[in-house]
Formats: structure tokens, C-alpha cells, sequence
């Protein structure tokens, strides 16, 4: 994954509540396509002639602001790749479902949780494109007026962000770690240890 550290750009407005995975991406496309070209069908339900992604200056934009409950529904990872496929590296909304928020992080993608109103100021700053800046080092995103909305990230998952890594990558750096707890254990408790077929005794 690409480390997450701090991003500038424009930030695209899309206030509309409750927009679920489904609306994200459709499960036929997730079926039919690969994952690189998922990005042209993300929100199509929603796509018009005038679709915020489809106009500059948010096309390819890296922020979204996103109203209440994003990405409820069903828990395909599917809707995590489309909008990255986009050019998205962070959302900003007032809640999200939570499978989504999960699967934002096992792919590289940042969810920011702010106040509605918070979302909404900073919707009406970048509404012509003025840029928006989301700094994961200082956990804070800074609006077009210099603004500064804290927010509140667990610092596991922050770890994982910055240093690009995911859980896995994350277990094999601490392979070590993880053979001398297994040593130290078999000798406080040689019952559970396995043997030479790797039985547990």
C-alpha cells in the first residue's frame, strides 16, 4: 500500500446521507470488471451530466466530503476499490457503516469522522476547488480558510496508514517478536507446546 501521510487537493462535495455500498458500486460490476476499471462505474446511479467527479475541477479529485452513514450496507470491499480507482485517497463524512470504515483502512484509504457541520463548512469552502488539506501525521484536516478539525483516529490503524503497510505486512515485520513469544511460552506452559508432527500434546 502507498503510506498515508498527509494529502492536499481539492475535496469533492457529495452531502446526500446514507449512500450505500450498493450506490457505491453495483455487485455486477464487481463480477464483470477488473478491479482498475471499477473507478468509471463508481456512483453511476448518481452519475448525471453534471456528477460532482465528472467535472473539473473534481475529477481525479483525492478528498471526498460525504454526508452521514457512507458506505452502509453491504460489506463489499468492492466499494473501497471503486472509489480508489477514482483517484480518492480520503473521505470526510459525519459517520460511515462500519464494514466500510474497516475496509477503508485494509485498502490504503483514509475515513475521516468530523462534526456535520464541520463537513458542511468545509463543503462550501471547496466548492469552487479551493484545496483542502487532510494531515494524518498531525490528525487533523485544515480547510481552505486554515481552519484546523481535529479527529480522532485509533493509533494502530494510524501506524498502518502512515507506514503503508496492512495487517499482514504488519505480522510478518514482527516474525521475530512473534518466535520469542512462542519460545517463552512452550516453557511456561510445555502442555500446549506442539511436538515434532505438530500436535499440540
Amino acid at each position: 500500500m502507498e503510506p498515508f501521510t498527509i494529502i492536499t487537493g481539492p475535496a469533492a462535495p457529495l452531502l446526500r446521507r446514507d449512500i450505500d455500498t450498493d450506490v457505491i458500486i453495483r455487485i455486477e460490476r464487481l463480477t464483470q470488471l477488473p478491479r482498475r476499471e471499477l473507478g468509471r462505474y463508481a456512483l453511476e446511479a448518481l452519475r448525471g451530466l453534471d456528477f460532482v467527479l465528472d467535472r473539473p475541477p473534481f475529477r481525479g479529485a483525492p478528498i471526498l466530503l460525504a454526508g452521514a452513514n457512507f458506505g452502509c450496507g453491504s460489506s463489499r470491499e468492492g466499494a473501497v476499490w471503486a472509489l480508489q480507482e477514482t483517484g480518492l485517497r480520503s473521505i470526510i463524512a459525519p459517520s460511515f457503516g462500519d464494514i466500510f470504515f474497516a475496509n477503508c483502512f485494509h485498502n490504503g484509504m483514509l475515513p475521516v469522522v468530523l462534526p456535520e457541520a464541520a463537513v458542511a463548512s468545509l463543503a462550501a469552502q471547496a466548492a469552487h476547488g479551493a484545496p483542502v488539506t487532510v494531515d494524518l501525521r498531525q490528525c487533523r484536516v485544515i480547510a481552505p480558510d486554515g481552519a484546523a478539525h481535529p479527529f480522532a483516529i485509533d493509533s494502530l490503524r494510524r501506524e498502518l496508514l502512515l507506514e503503508g503497510v496492512d495487517e499482514l505486512g504488519l505480522t510478518l515485520r514482527r516474525l521475530a517478536e512473534i518466535a520469542a513469544w512462542q519460545q517463552a511460552d512452550a516453557v511456561r506452559r510445555p502442555w500446549c507446546a506442539p511436538n515434532k508432527q505438530g500436535h499440540v500434546r
